[in-house]
């Protein structure tokens, strides 16, 4: 693999609230220090929903010599507002760029089904039982948010051109077919479950063999005895307040360390050894899902697919000036990258 990488969440936005209560630069910058030095990445993927925090955290990144891979990623928006999005956050990213950083501009994740105007339904949870739910009729919704996606990006990649002079990528969900001549590299939420394991290694050598660079984003797992059989909905235990915030699990779950570590060691042995160019491991923490050991249904680290578990009232001890604890899954991928 070229490129070594991990996502790094800085807040996802919905409805003009940020899952994340706040970004201190000073946490920021030691994070990619340690995402650096001890995962032994070279790359990181700077994913979320607010401009200014993707910024900061982005300029962490490239002073310390990471590729930063710049990505808005917007929930609920209209196809209008995802282009607005998208053109601030290239102006942002050519700064950086033009400093000397290497920068690749990533213009947007599983657009369809997170953002309104694609597929129907007023949520993710509709738009997905919708599209998975009812198969008559399924062709036709398809056609249609492909057609969206195409108007969409014959709009946007141009003008994100005139802004931003590196590499551009969109991190598709499979079933999406993107015209990849709009963009620089390939780049596919690939996460194997266990319905398709037994065809994953020959889906990504079909990838590879296309000729553009593919880059592997959004793969990971939870943290539960039996997550990576269903790794694409293993997050789907929890449950959720009003807001969407999540408050508990839907009931008592075995922690599995070692499960979600052999999971992401896998594929990783299977991108780097079919020639998939760039790989991001989802994803380093993230913060609104803490570790409650004392508390089984509310521990919802269990439910998260970081690699690190956040805890509420103490500082770790592997990393003592650090919120949070790094999972088994954290030394099976330095492992990985530093080979």
């Amino acid at each position: 693999m070229r490129a070594r990488g991990i996502a790094y969440d800085t807040g996802f936005v919905r409805g003009g609230e940020n899952s994340r209560d706040r970004l201190d630069v000073d946490l920021v910058r030691r994070e990619m220090g340690i995402i650096r030095d001890d995962l032994h990445c070279d790359a990181v993927h700077v994913v979320g929903g607010d401009p200014e925090r993707l910024e900061l955290a982005a300029r962490c990144a490239a002073d310390l010599g990471l590729e930063v891979w710049f990505s808005p990623y917007p929930l609920e928006l209209t196809p209008e507002e995802i282009r607005s999005l998208f053109i601030d956050c290239a102006q942002r990213a050519e700064v950086i760029r033009k400093s000397g950083a290497e920068v690749v501009f990533v213009a947007g994740v599983e657009l369809s089904i997170m953002n309104r105007g694609f597929l129907p339904g007023d949520s993710v949870d509709e738009r997905v039982g919708l599209l998975l739910g009812q198969p008559e009729g399924r062709a036709e919704r398809l056609a249609e948010a492909t057609a969206v996606l195409d108007d969409l990006f014959r709009a946007v990649v141009p003008a994100i051109r005139d802004r931003f002079g590196g590499k551009i990528t969109y991190a598709c969900i499979p079933f999406e077919r993107v015209d990849w001549d709009l963009f620089d590299i390939m780049s596919v939420e690939l996460i194997r479950s266990a319905e398709v394991a037994d065809q994953f290694r020959t889906g990504v050598r079909t990838l590879v063999a296309q000729g553009k660079p593919v880059a592997i984003t959004g793969f990971g797992t939870a943290t539960w005895r039996g997550a990576g059989d269903v790794a694409p909905r293993s997050m789907e235990i929890v449950e959720t307040d009003e807001r969407g915030a999540p408050v508990r699990l839907t009931g008592e779950y075995a922690r599995d360390e070692a499960g979600q570590a052999a999971y992401l060691r896998e594929l990783l042995e299977i991108f780097d050894s079919e020639g998939v160019d760039s790989t991001f491991v989802y994803l380093f923490a993230l913060y609104n899902y803490p570790h409650r050991a004392d508390d089984p249904r509310r521990d919802l680290d269990l439910a998260s697919l970081g690699i690190v578990k956040v805890l509420e009232d103490r500082l770790g001890d592997t990393y003592p000036d650090m919120p949070w604890e790094p999972k088994a899954a954290f030394a099976a991928i330095a492992d990985c990258y530093r080979r």
